[in-house]
């Protein structure tokens, strides 16, 4: 692409690279400059602009923008028309979002000219919500240098959309102790999950009865007092109904007393306390891949660490920071 200042009786066909203020208005940049353009600058006394030419297999940075986007594209998503090189995808359901790291990361270092930002990966969306923008830079991006990788873009992105419809939330009661489960119960619904309370003593054997009666795919466990060890109440019964306890913890705080396990069929989450905030907490990244039909395994859960430092629930009841006893 040729860019630069030139004469005015050179500019027409050329892209005005910066806005200019006119008597009676103002040219905006990005317009192509025809006939009618360049008399309203002559009329205004200007003999030179700065313009960008395209030129040999440079691609018009709407086009351009167009082109990403479309290869980036997936089911669940939708590209919107492009403007000044943005091109914006949306989700056009709710889901979670899966993003190819080293695929984006390839299709930034092909050319500079081109940028891709994208949500992070298995972030929850919502239907409408954007996922990703393509922003062409410059006015034009050269086709030869960005089309070769778009192949290899492709599959970059996929939404996950729920794949389990009903959840059965058990919780555990002591004496006096609140349930709080609104929080937990806004979470199933944001996801399309119908659900179900069943309220029952704090002991193995109550709890244990009540996830064997089950016949939800996914079902849930809060506890009254909070899960210290594999031996205690929420591990312990997941054990007794027959079921396996495949990961204790989480390196994810909020959410460090997070068990997880199946029954059957079913998938058992025994949430930690501070599911009942709605405050991101690390039980929202293991729910919602698991509602989502995304496996999770010990190992997935293990590598949440990084970035795992979430910020702090003003009601928890021991906070992390003595400073903020």
């Amino acid at each position: 692409m040729i860019f630069g200042d030139v004469p005015l009786d050179r500019a027409a066909g050329a892209i005005l690279a910066h806005s200019v203020r006119l008597p009676e208005g103002r040219l905006r940049k990005g317009v192509v400059l025809g006939d009618a353009e360049v008399a309203r600058l002559r009329d205004a006394g200007i003999d030179h602009v700065t313009v960008a030419r395209l030129t040999g297999t440079d691609m018009d940075e709407n086009e351009a923008a167009t082109r990403i986007g479309s290869a980036l594209l997936a089911d669940g998503l939708e590209l919107r028309p492009a403007f000044t090189g943005r091109a914006n995808l949306h989700a056009t359901r709710a889901g979670v979002f899966e993003v190819s790291r080293h695929r984006i990361d390839a299709l930034n270092l092909c050319d500079p000219d081109i940028t891709v930002a994208t949500l992070p990966e298995w972030q929850r969306v919502a239907a409408g919500m954007m996922v990703a923008t393509v922003k062409i830079i410059p006015y034009a991006a050269d086709f030869a240098v960005f089309g070769p990788h778009l192949d290899a873009a492709r599959g970059a992105l996929r939404l996950h959309p729920p794949a389990i419809d009903r959840a059965e939330l058990i919780v555990t009661k002591l004496t006096g102790a609140p349930t709080g489960v609104k929080a937990v119960l806004s979470r199933l619904d944001r996801l399309g999950v119908a659900h179900s309370v069943t309220e029952v003593a704090h002991e193995i054997g109550a709890l244990s009865q009540a996830l064997a009666a089950g016949n939800a795919p996914l079902r849930l466990i809060l506890t009254a007092s909070a899960t210290s060890d594999v031996r205690d109440v929420g591990p312990a019964a997941l054990v007794a109904a027959g079921g396996r306890l495949t990961r204790f913890g989480m390196p994810v705080d909020p959410g460090n007393l997070l068990f997880l396990g199946d029954l059957k069929d079913a998938r058992v989450i025994g949430l930690p306390g501070c599911a009942r905030s709605p405050a991101l907490n690390g039980a929202d990244w293991v729910l919602e891949r698991v509602i989502c039909g995304v496996p999770v395994t010990s190992g997935d859960i293990a590598g949440m660490g990084v970035g795992g430092l979430l910020n702090e629930i003003p009601t928890r009841p021991q906070p992390r920071d003595r400073a903020n006893r």
